[in-house]
């Protein structure tokens, strides 16, 4: 079994490659917030060990998380590998995670940040049908009226602001960077110019993981 690995800093268009990749190998997208909501929900007895540390607003310590993670890719459909969405976070986590699986390949995603800021501080959504729209990239056709069902009524994230940004990419690049240089020197890192339209950023990826 090989794996992939997937990262790059919020608002990098991880969610539409992901999909990309999943259609392209098969492979099923992991995503470890997915999993510990459904093994708390299942009540398995992982998930119910990682409820104690939810329910105590702690973080769900690593030993769990790898639990979580050699149950999941036991399932029928892992059995090619699995594409891993937002872990490992560190290294201690990818040597655990190296214990359990091979992986073949760390595609990470990558968008200068002040082009992250204009992406996720630009974004406003319909608040009668939830239709997503930007200032710039994709603003509404008529001023003020959504193109889906004509509301006039929008609303931004309260945390969709320069500042919160900032201080989430600088914890991004504090967390990722020694977890980029540990993958690099495995001859298997491969980073992708996110600010490009998203056919090419799609191409160089599958080419990547040839």
């Amino acid at each position: 079994m090989e794996s992939i690995v997937l990262f790059g800093p919020p608002g990098a268009g991880k969610g539409t490659q992901a999909q990309r990749i999943m259609e392209s190998t098969g492979l099923p997208q992991v995503s470890t917030g997915d999993m510990l909501r459904a093994a708390v929900s299942a009540g398995t007895p992982t998930g119910v060990e990682a409820k104690k540390y939810m329910d105590a607003g702690l973080l769900v310590p690593d030993d769990v998380i790898i639990a979580l993670i050699k149950d999941r890719i036991q399932e029928a459909d892992a059995i090619n590998g699995v594409m891993f969405d937002g872990f490992p976070r560190t290294i201690p986590q990818a040597e655990a995670l190296a214990g359990i699986t091979v992986v073949s390949h760390v595609i990470a995603i990558e968008v200068p940040d002040d082009k992250i800021v204009e992406r996720i501080c630009g974004r406003f959504t319909c608040a009668d049908c939830s239709a997503v729209f930007h200032d710039l990239f994709n603003p509404t056709k008529i001023d003020g009226k959504c193109d889906t069902c004509g509301s006039g009524n929008f609303k931004r994230r309260a945390d969709d602001n320069a500042d919160t940004v900032m201080s989430r990419l600088n914890a991004y690049h504090e967390q990722t960077s020694p977890l980029a240089e540990w993958y690099q020197t495995k001859g298997i890192f491969h980073i992708i110019n996110g600010d490009r339209e998203i056919d090419q950023i799609t191409e160089d990826i599958l080419s990547a993981l040839k």
